[in-house]
């Protein structure tokens, strides 16, 4: 794998890891959202990620020496949770049914942080690459001047 190609594979994880990040924030934000246009509660949303073939300009001239193209990641798909809301009973509530239960999205806040710090971690793990690729390739600029 080319240099050029390793800066590719970590800025699609990266932009893999801010979709994530973005649904989860998302998720903490409408914690509480007992009424969205769709009707109904918040409905909780989260990423999935696929292995995809990324290029770089320069990965035409290693690819008869390479396997296959690079593999980085993509978001494939946002899945929407389908299960059934919590329902508390809060009989004054405005969105509250004829039994005095309002249904609320199944979040739980805790978990979704502890979800972001990872994607947190795994975008910075992703720069880290990314700066150490670019060193690398500093360093043979560097050789072939002498």
């Amino acid at each position: 794998m080319s240099l050029f190609s390793a800066l590719s594979v970590s800025a699609s994880g990266m932009t893999a890891e801010r979709a994530r990040a973005e649904l989860l924030v998302e998720n903490i934000a409408n914690a509480d959202t007992t009424r969205t246009a769709e009707g109904g509660p918040y409905r909780r949303r989260d990423v999935v990620f696929q292995s995809e073939a990324v290029g770089s300009p320069f990965s035409s001239l290693l690819a008869g020496s390479m396997e296959g193209p690079p593999q980085g990641v993509a978001v494939s798909q946002i899945v929407v949770d389908t299960s059934e809301p919590d329902r508390r009973y809060m009989p004054g509530h405005p969105d509250a049914d004829k039994d005095g239960y309002v249904a609320y999205p199944k979040v739980n806040p805790a978990e979704d942080m502890v979800d972001l710090l990872g994607a947190s971690r795994s975008y910075q793990a992703n720069v880290s690459a990314i700066s150490a690729t670019k060193d690398m390739i500093q360093r043979s600029i560097d050789l072939l001047k002498a």
